[in-house]
């Protein structure tokens, strides 16, 4: 318990939660730092730009690692976001006895229509103070993609925001260049 009153859950709080339907699939909720949160709902734009990116880095990525959408992560103590997106190391297990964790995690993706603000401060902190390597924001609306690399406790010591005409290389796959423009041709 806080001085708020406020009660922070910890992931295995959230796990018994669910084992007891408590919470099920018809809740769209995550956990983040301890508060279990609801999830935007999805626009067309949004879930075009989720299915295309996840087409796209399955593409340039084959056999280099397992793309993951819309699935848990567990991060921490107290964290289990459901990022868009995630790149992570092949699992024979297809992560049957848990969810990939940072060590397992080579880059997120979060697809931005109405959760802007919260993906660029909340989740880039979360993600940054726990390690993932590379962390990427898709601006369904500005059409730009928000690079966060370098992780640090208070977040990622580099940002970079690049349009459509950028181009960048994966930290984990330095031989893969990401063409901004083929992240966003099958949401508009």
């Amino acid at each position: 318990m806080t001085t708020t009153g406020l009660h922070l859950w910890t992931v295995d709080d959230y796990h018994r939660m669910i084992a007891a339907d408590i919470l099920t699939e018809e809740d769209k909720v995550e956990l983040l730092e301890g508060q279990i949160l609801a999830m935007s709902p999805q626009q067309p734009p949004h879930a075009a730009t989720v299915q295309g990116t996840w087409k796209y880095l399955s593409r340039i990525l084959a056999d280099r690692a397992d793309i993951r959408v819309q699935l848990p992560i567990t991060i921490g103590p107290n964290s289990e976001p459901e990022p868009d997106i995630a790149v992570v190391r092949f699992d024979s297990r297809e992560y049957l006895d848990g969810h990939p964790t940072p060590d397992d995690v080579f880059l997120l993706v979060e697809v931005a229509d109405r959760s802007l603000s919260k993906d660029l401060q909340q989740k880039a902190r979360i993600y940054g103070k726990n390690n993932i390597l590379e962390y990427l924001v898709l601006d369904v609306n500005g059409r730009q993609v928000y690079v966060f690399r370098e992780p640090r406790d208070s977040g990622y010591q580099e940002q970079m925001t690049l349009g459509v005409d950028g181009r960048f290389s994966l930290v984990a796959f330095p031989e893969v260049v990401v063409e901004v423009q083929e992240l966003y041709n099958f949401g508009f």
